[in-house]
């Protein structure tokens, strides 16, 4: 699943691949608004740890798998 996470006063956005759902994500990001810090592991073992008051917004992309192929 595809993140992107948008930080306060920062032009660039934070973009990582992560094996958990999309509501596992929700969960960080809603516990991470209480005032703690948005932990996330993405696919290759790097961690990504963001304050919450440094958060902008955070985009939870599509759980599906890309297709590959010519195939319908």
């Amino acid at each position: 699943m595809e993140i992107r996470i948008g930080i306060q006063n920062v032009a660039r956005e934070i973009q990582l691949e992560t094996d958990a759902s999309a509501d596992e994500v929700a969960t960080k990001v809603a516990e991470a608004a209480s005032g703690a810090t948005l932990d996330i592991a993405d696919v290759k073992g790097r961690r990504v740890i963001v304050p919450a008051g440094s958060l902008g917004y955070v985009e939870i992309g599509e759980e599906t798998k890309r297709r590959v192929g010519f195939g319908a």
